[in-house]
């Protein structure tokens, strides 16, 4: 005889077989979403590192004096507040859901590929010559540009921040947002008990007195002064 273990499997007849895979979906939800985070804020950081330091000098030679360092913030103006956006939309997914968070997901990769675009350094010499010209009236004068390696950085955190900004766009449906604790429920604030006050979830039909409950009432959005037992007793009178 083929025992009941060997047709359907060993947890073909256990309660809790079909309740592991979606039990185990919103812990694989909560973790890629905080993977994204810390991919997120990373390269945003990396972004604003990178704005602070020196992309390159500007050395004129005897004539001009000691050499011109530019940052990144004086090379490139744009490159702090393109980070800040994306910050403020890594921020703004977990405030939205479905349709929006998906146009957040669109801002933030728009956010992140200007970022690399303005950081690539290909157009690096002409923007530390020009700055170095308004700092000091050298206009005409020959120069000679060295370049670091912080542009890159710049680049490669604008690249992180698009990446994740099409992440967030295919799978943003399925990462959790903020608690709706406080949210209004649909049909009222909460399934109706004894005497007309909502029960609390998880303990249906509990009835609890004392300060707990004035507490509980204040949590389900009723008013805890109204003894509805006593109105309906005094109705019933």
């Amino acid at each position: 005889m083929t025992s009941p273990a060997g047709a359907g499997g060993p947890a073909a007849g256990m309660p809790g077989a079909g309740l592991a895979a979606p039990a185990s979906r919103p812990r694989t939800a909560r973790s890629s979403l905080a993977a994204w985070l810390i991919g997120c804020a990373a390269g945003a950081g990396l972004v604003l590192l990178a704005a602070g330091r020196e992309w390159a000098v500007v050395d004129y030679g005897g004539a001009g004096g000691a050499p011109v360092p530019v940052n990144g913030g004086d090379a490139v103006p744009g490159l702090t507040p393109l980070a800040l956006a994306a910050l403020a939309a890594v921020l703004a997914v977990f405030a939205t859901r479905g349709v929006w968070r998906r146009l957040v997901g669109v801002v933030l990769a728009v956010c992140g590929a200007a970022v690399a675009a303005l950081a690539w350094p290909s157009r690096l010499p002409a923007r530390a010559i020009e700055h170095a010209e308004s700092m000091r009236s050298l206009a005409g004068q020959a120069a000679h540009v060295t370049v670091s390696a912080w542009p890159w950085a710049g680049v490669a955190g604008g690249g992180v921040l698009a990446a994740g900004g099409v992440v967030a766009v295919l799978l943003g449906g399925g990462w959790p947002g903020m608690s709706g604790k406080y949210e209004r429920r649909p049909g009222g604030a909460g399934r109706a008990g004894a005497g007309g006050r909502p029960e609390r979830p998880g303990r249906p039909g509990r009835k609890v007195t004392g300060d707990r409950a004035l507490w509980d009432a204040i949590d389900d959005g009723t008013d805890p002064t109204l003894d509805h037992d006593d109105h309906s007793g005094n109705d019933r009178k």
